[in-house]
């Protein structure tokens, strides 16, 4: 989603954030940090790295009005006035405060980041960064005392990943601020996705895409695995993703005339469709424009196995959609009262 090749922190600073609910105070910065090499090295991949693959983005939200939502005009007032910088980097961690509502709320360091040079959409921009650093590792220092070395155990920022982090890109359209966030110690869903950002999906081909290929893998094992059985189901996984590879937009009328070879099994997708929109509280459209990077990367996650209970595995190849029903063949042997797959071959790789 973004770039980082030419990215730099610009200003930096670090607060820590408390819990109304067990009275555990905020802490505040009084000044940016300035970093040495060797920190700014380890810290400028740390926090952007888990924004490279994301897909999907935010945008702010609000009942009334998005003028309303707090770190939209928090992120507003630092990339018009720089010089607010380290006040607004204070509201932020208030903000943050107040979504304190329970004991399982956890305090934590919090690292606000302006970026400059990000790269979003083919142009290079600027990005607020805010972090939550919920959970310290335990490492060990060495020191030299008396002519010998000793040893004692210190808590630290790991650099393995971020616990909570987004990025604000400073480009606008008609839906204002595009967000990107992730969130890895995820123990209330709602705490920093909607009290703390207040942000939806934004309504692009990425969403529309992800929201698609969703369905398919539900439809998939909770219909065709059901009715038709795996090898059935890893075909219509495969044929799927072979249709958002050759397209460039899905018609759900197109898309079921090529995938689906029986009416009533489109019937049973149109259905389960409709069921899919009222459990999950989305609109699956109709006609939408494919996200190439969504297939990508939904494609890695997608396996077509199939698993039997004598520990053997029979792996599809996902990129030949055909080649389950031309050399696959199921069946029943009677003598040894059990099912078989014949698998047809030329040569052994």
């Amino acid at each position: 989603m973004i770039k980082r090749n030419k990215a730099f922190i610009s200003k930096f600073i670090i607060h820590k954030v408390g819990n109304k609910f067990n009275e555990a105070k905020n802490v505040y910065s009084e000044d940016v940090v300035t970093f040495d090499e060797d920190s700014y090295k380890l810290m400028q991949p740390f926090l952007l790295k888990p924004f490279g693959n994301l897909t999907e983005s935010y945008r702010f939200n609000h009942h009334a009005d998005i003028n309303l939502n707090e770190i939209n005009n928090y992120a507003q007032n630092i990339f018009k006035e720089e010089s607010s910088f380290i006040e607004v980097s204070k509201n932020v961690v208030k903000h943050l405060f107040e979504q304190s509502n329970s004991a399982q709320i956890k305090t934590g360091d919090v690292i606000i980041a302006l970026f400059e040079d990000i790269e979003y959409r083919d142009v290079n921009t600027q990005a607020l960064g805010i972090f939550k650093i919920e959970n310290k590792a335990d490492f060990f220092q060495t020191y030299l005392e008396d002519n010998s070395f000793d040893v004692f155990v210190q808590k630290g920022i790991s650099t393995k990943r971020v616990d909570k982090g987004c990025l604000v890109i400073n480009s606008q359209d008609d839906a204002g601020y595009t967000v990107l966030t992730v969130d890895n110690n995820n123990y209330d869903a709602q705490y920093w996705i909607q009290n703390f950002l207040n942000i939806k999906f934004a309504d692009d081909s990425n969403r529309h895409t992800q929201v698609y290929i969703d369905l398919c893998k539900d439809f998939s094992e909770e219909v065709i695995k059901q009715e038709f059985g795996n090898q059935q189901q890893n075909q219509f996984l495969a044929q799927t993703i072979d249709f958002f590879k050759e397209n460039e937009t899905v018609n759900v009328d197109d898309f079921k005339e090529t995938v689906f070879e029986e009416d009533n099994t489109k019937e049973l997708f149109e259905g389960y469709k409709k069921q899919f929109e009222d459990t999950n509280g989305v609109l699956v459209r109709n006609q939408f424009s494919i996200s190439e990077a969504v297939v990508k990367k939904q494609k890695k996650k997608i396996k077509t196995e199939i698993k039997l209970d004598t520990n053997i595995q029979i792996k599809l190849d996902i990129d030949a959609p055909d080649a389950a029903e031309e050399y696959l063949e199921k069946g029943y042997d009677e003598e040894r009262k059990m099912q078989y797959y014949k698998v047809y071959f030329n040569e052994e790789d």
